[in-house]
């Protein structure tokens, strides 16, 4: 069994709610989604980071930091799809990666990257210095049409969660 049949197998479990089950596969497969991640190949990091979602593997968010370091878009784009999953029910972990999140929306060169990222943040709670940069990235005329979209949405999304509170 490759290290992606059995990710899909570990949301399959997830989904069912087997927990057991779950942390069995977890433990069979720990040491090599942490081998994965520091693989040379950006495709198989890759892997290993969408794994850590799948397998709701919440004890690998610092090699997520990682992968949200990493200098191969498909790697921390993978990172940010993981962690986006993990953070929909555990949204402090948003906040604990907010700064890195913050300078990837802002700075990356690549701007799908820079999307996962804003994307994200909807997670987090309704920080004013968030929603501030969002705000900054939607009304900037220098940036690409769909990232101040995503931003100016996300942005919107979290004004009204400052305000139910």
């Amino acid at each position: 069994m490759t290290l992606a049949e059995a990710a899909a197998e570990a949301d399959a479990l997830a989904q069912a709610g087997d927990e057991p089950a779950l942390a069995a596969l977890r433990t069979q497969w720990d040491e090599e989604i942490e081998s994965a991640a520091r693989d040379a190949d950006y495709r198989t990091r890759a892997q290993a980071y969408r794994a850590i979602a799948q397998f709701r593997f919440r004890q690998k968010l610092e090699l997520l930091r990682r992968g949200l370091e990493d200098e191969s878009p498909a790697a921390s784009g993978s990172a940010l799809i993981a962690l986006e999953s993990l953070s929909r029910t555990h949204p402090g972990d948003v906040n604990a990666f907010r700064p890195l999140l913050h300078e990837l929306a802002a700075r990356d060169p690549n701007a799908a990257v820079r999307r996962l990222a804003i994307v994200c943040l909807r997670n987090g709670s309704p920080q004013r210095a968030t929603i501030q940069l969002l705000d900054g990235i939607a009304d900037s005329d220098e940036e690409d049409a769909e990232l101040r979209k995503t931003a100016r949405s996300v942005s919107t999304l979290l004004v009204k969660k400052s305000r139910a509170k």
